[in-house]
């Protein structure tokens, strides 16, 4: 299980594998319009402002709602029903957000979340403050005491707006009915401007429950009021980028998460091949390139960029998982970023290029294609060569780890053991902080899309609504949620949804070795639960896992479980406790 990267951690690790089912066609829970319950015949002259919500709402390519019930916002339930936009309702609001977020990440899409006012909202901070970090377009819908009622104290009366401002990329409070379909479109515009990130709208119930004339709404045609986000940026910098590779022996690029939340895994791909330049993958874009293809790397980052000539990084910041840029020492080091102010952040660079990553690189590659001389071209080949002949080194001493017979299991034996496991269709979830660093090492997702994690701001209880989204917008994809550090014990309960819709070491460590044993242990030690019985009692299928011998075995008769039973399945490995990831040692991420 997991925690959040700052709050918690575990006694004995124990990690629950969580195996989401395909999602079927209909539920007892899905909503359409086919379903709407009997209600007066509405007058088509008028229309109210929860209609207005997700007539916008489909406007802006929204097919899916996560939420959980409240006073507040009914009436956006109602129309969403005459949309036909799916309502997927959760126990917690954390978990509604973070399947938004996760939504988002699998479709290309807006991700929805909608919530009440008060603990609604409050409860949903952590998954949009996930989607902020990890630059997800996520439109938030919160619910509001009436504007009549404005600063009298109202039932679940908030300042929303200042409390999500510093979280979101645009923060605002819908004051008219008339106005609803034009600011769900505003916040939806700044959700997908430079970087990605989540909007928020504050809507007061009489705003929402309001019925105008339908001919006073400003309801903006759709594909009429955007602009191309696809930016090439500078075309002279496109030149000199390509000038800078045609020319290197020792090019190194890593592409992050932004290439593949803009979708440029295509281009990506092509200029590594089309340059024969060795790529490097962190976030989302781990699986652009499968297991085993020559230009895949990912044991040797470290070692590529102390001897590369030219370091490209595309979409992804100088934080602390770079090392703020401080380790990296090159003669040419240029940025790609969708956002202008990311580039050059924490380090100084040759140069940047703000733009859509796919456009880009698309751009470079044609502008360097057929100038590479063949001298170039052979020395960046056996570049290459010499780094496969590291990455199996790398391997190989890893090995001892992947295929240790030491109980309690060790946990690099369990991530190995994962990756043997994979389907070719597998969506692969890290739920964590140890869970997720030790799984790079050995985890490789086979397609783009497949691997998902918490992302920067390394919030714990992320997998059970990436799953439930996983699982929604991938129905014939295998969703595996791999839970560690205590964050099943966080939403498990949504394994319920997840079934009805058919879908800490990290700071132990740090308490123990600055305060010793005597107080290491105060307020991170969790109970001993077996959590193959929780996910029976929830109408799944649970297992045990303690030999290393059953892990896979056990696994298969979860995958078993999940296509006979179409429910979830829990498989409970027991790991040592006393192992740690060599971050986790080192605790690089505090410094």
């Amino acid at each position: 299980m997991i925690r959040r990267s700052c709050s918690r951690s575990i006694s004995q690790q124990r990690t629950a594998t969580c195996i989401a089912p395909r999602a079927p066609t209909t539920t007892a829970s899905t909503t359409t319009a086919k379903d709407t319950l009997k209600r007066k015949t509405r007058d088509s002259t008028v229309i109210s402002g929860g209609h207005l919500v997700a007539k916008a709402l489909k406007s802006e390519g929204v097919d899916t709602i996560f939420t959980l019930c409240g006073g507040h916002i009914i009436d956006i339930y109602d129309g969403c029903i005459d949309e036909g936009i799916r309502i997927v309702d959760v126990r917690h609001e954390q978990v509604a957000a973070h399947a938004a977020d996760g939504y988002a990440r699998q479709t290309g899409k807006l991700g929805c979340v909608v919530t009440t006012a008060g603990p609604g909202c409050t409860n949903a901070v952590t998954g949009i403050a996930t989607a902020f970090r990890s630059e997800s377009p996520v439109l938030h819908i919160g619910g509001q005491s009436a504007l009549v009622q404005w600063k009298m104290g109202g039932l679940q009366d908030l300042p929303h707006v200042d409390m999500m401002r510093p979280i979101t990329k645009f923060a605002s409070t819908v004051m008219s009915t008339e106005r609803i379909a034009d600011m769900v479109a505003m916040a939806a515009r700044e959700c997908f401007a430079g970087a990605y990130g989540p909007s928020y709208l504050e809507i007061p119930r009489d705003v929402l429950d309001r019925e105008i004339d339908v001919a006073k709404a400003v309801l903006p045609k759709p594909g009429y009021y955007r602009a191309s986000t696809r930016s090439a940026g500078d075309p002279r910098d496109i030149e000199r980028l390509a000038d800078i590779l045609i020319n290197a022996e020792r090019p190194a690029i890593l592409f992050g998460q932004q290439v593949w939340a803009a979708r440029g895994d295509t281009e990506a791909v092509a200029l590594l091949r089309g340059l024969d330049i060795p790529g490097y993958f962190n976030g989302a874009s781990r699986g652009l390139l499968p297991p085993g293809d020559p230009h895949h790397f990912d044991r040797t980052r470290s070692q590529a960029f102390a001897k590369a000539d030219v370091i490209v990084i595309v979409g992804t910041p100088f934080d602390f998982r770079m090392g703020y840029g401080k380790r990296i020492s090159c003669p040419a080091l240029v940025q790609i970023d969708q956002d202008y102010r990311t580039v050059g952040k924490n380090r100084d660079i040759t140069f940047g290029i703000a733009g859509d990553p796919g456009a880009v690189l698309a751009a470079v590659l044609q502008a360097a294609s057929g100038r590479i001389k063949n001298d170039k071209r052979q020395a960046r080949r056996q570049w290459m060569k010499d780094l496969s002949a590291a990455e199996d080194v790398a391997a190989e001493k890893l090995m001892p780890l992947f295929k240790s017979d030491s109980t309690p299991i060790h946990p690099y034996r369990v991530a190995y053991e994962l990756n043997e496991f994979l389907n070719d269709d597998t969506i692969y979830i890290g739920d964590g902080g140890d869970v997720v660093t030790i799984s790079a090492q050995a985890v490789r997702p086979r397609k783009p899309g497949q691997w998902m994690d918490p992302g920067a701001l390394g919030s714990l209880g992320v997998g059970t609504g990436f799953a439930i989204a996983a699982g929604l917008a991938n129905p014939a994809k295998e969703v595996l949620c791999y839970y560690g550090d205590g964050s099943f014990g966080m939403t498990a309960f949504d394994m319920e949804p997840a079934n009805r819709f058919g879908a800490m070491n990290q700071i132990r460590y740090g308490q123990l070795t600055k305060y010793g044993e005597e107080r290491g242990s105060v307020g991170n030690l969790l109970g001993d639960v077996p959590f193959g019985k929780f996910a029976e009692m929830l109408g799944g299928y649970g297992e045990e896992v303690r030999d290393p011998a059953q892990i896979v075995p056990a696994l298969r008769r979860g995958r078993e479980a999940v296509a006979k039973m179409g429910k979830s399945a829990v498989i409970n490995i027991w790991v040592d406790p006393r192992e740690y990831a060599p971050g986790t040692k080192a605790q690089t991420m505090y410094k």
